[in-house]
């Protein structure tokens, strides 16, 4: 049974995944709410992603020697009051300022809780408390999201905010009870982002990462009109589709978990070729409902193991610099998400949606090279320094 701190910091990225993704749901109606066009609402989701990306590098940086229960608290209360000034925004220019702050707390929190794993428990448990961490990204896609969306269509897209402002004070409250003190392991310098980047099994993983989250999000945000190819997926089962999906990825996220403990490289083998197998054949399947279904499960399946499975390589990588590394990972993550967005609407507008799944099954194809090239000798003996390294 892992400790209530496990659970917590698993709610706290819950939080801000749901908070990154809510206004996906919801575009339609606070642009109509606020006077903008959806193209301009959308920057409530390209926004946080790149202040993201920044702030995984800087704020470990920042706090220097602060207590991560501290820190991780303060960015939680943070991000309470940036989902309450979203409710209460007059003008889109306030709810994108916003943004601006969620963006920090998202980077802030993966960067230093990604990482938290190895230090709430017993060396035995660290690989099953890092996977219950990083299942928060999964459930939140499944449940934080659609739940979010409902609130919204029934009492209107402020509310959605109000209450994940309330449920962010509460786990910021759950923090500092659960959480034993967090003193920080070493100083995070600008200088050791440089240095830890002559890490050659690192600098494959956050290729592996960059590969697999930009062909993930080129090809997924334009899922629905694949999906509708598929001869009697209407609406209600298209909805149903991609909810199994999320449940799917849930169970990659912990399939994946367990596996990638023991042995990352093996894990990342079989979810970059599953990943690109279902992603490739799901534009010849189109032409069968049970086909595409089947392959959009698949691919849920893989993708749900992604996250969990290249941070236990990027640890196993930099044992002994797990926050800096853990921040590189949160940085190159967040940049793929918004990556994967552009060159996808590229591809889309250029050739056409089905075409992006080529996009993305390439890029998965790329990330087995990458991880079948780093040799298995080399990627054993980084995981043995990890499980011996500090903590």
């Amino acid at each position: 049974m892992l400790p209530l701190s496990v659970l917590t910091v698993a709610a706290t990225t819950f939080s801000v995944v749901t908070t990154e993704m809510l206004p996906v749901g919801l575009l339609t109606s606070f642009s109509e709410g606020l006077g903008v066009s959806d193209g301009t609402a959308g920057l409530t989701v390209t926004m946080p992603g790149v202040i993201a990306a920044l702030a995984a590098l800087l704020l470990p940086v920042a706090v220097r020697r602060a207590d991560r229960r501290t820190v991780l608290c303060a960015l939680m209360a943070l991000l309470a009051a940036a989902n309450l000034l979203s409710a209460l925004a007059p003008a889109f220019g306030v709810l994108l300022a916003a943004r601006v702050l969620v963006g920090v707390c998202i980077g802030g929190v993966w960067a230093i809780a990604a990482g938290l794993g190895v230090r709430l428990v017993r060396e035995e448990s660290a690989g099953r408390a890092t996977t219950v961490i990083f299942s928060g990204i999964a459930v939140a896609s499944v449940l934080g999201v659609p739940a979010g969306t409902l609130l919204g269509e029934l009492a209107g897209w402020r509310w959605a905010f109000a209450v994940m402002a309330a449920f962010a004070l509460a786990v910021a409250g759950l923090l500092a009870a659960a959480l034993p003190a967090l003193p920080a392991s070493a100083v995070v310098r600008l200088g050791t982002f440089p240095a830890l980047l002559r890490n050659a099994p690192l600098r494959a993983g956050l290729l592996v990462v960059l590969s697999l989250v930009t062909g993930h999000f080129a090809a997924y945000t334009y899922v629905r009109p694949v999906l509708e190819r598929a001869p009697g997926l209407g609406a209600g089962l298209i909805s149903a589709s991609l909810l199994a999906y999320g449940i799917a990825g849930i169970a990659g996220n912990f399939a994946a978990g367990t596996l990638a403990a023991r042995d990352p490289r093996r894990a990342l083998l079989a979810i970059s070729a599953a990943l690109a197998a279902a992603v490739l054949l799901l534009g010849p399947a189109g032409g069968s409902l049970l086909a595409s279904v089947a392959l959009l499960i698949a691919w849920g399946l893989a993708y749900g193991g992604v996250s969990v499975a290249t941070q236990h390589w990027i640890l196993a990588a930099a044992p002994r610099a797990r926050e800096a590394a853990s921040g590189l990972f949160a940085a190159v993550f967040n940049a793929a998400i918004a990556l994967g967005a552009l060159t996808g609407g590229l591809v889309a507008d250029g050739f056409g949606t089905t075409d992006v799944l080529w996009l993305g099954g390439g890029l998965a194809g790329l990330a087995l090279l990458v991880v079948a090239y780093t040799t298995k000798g080399t990627a054993t003996a980084y995981a043995k320094e990890a499980a011996t390294g500090a903590r």
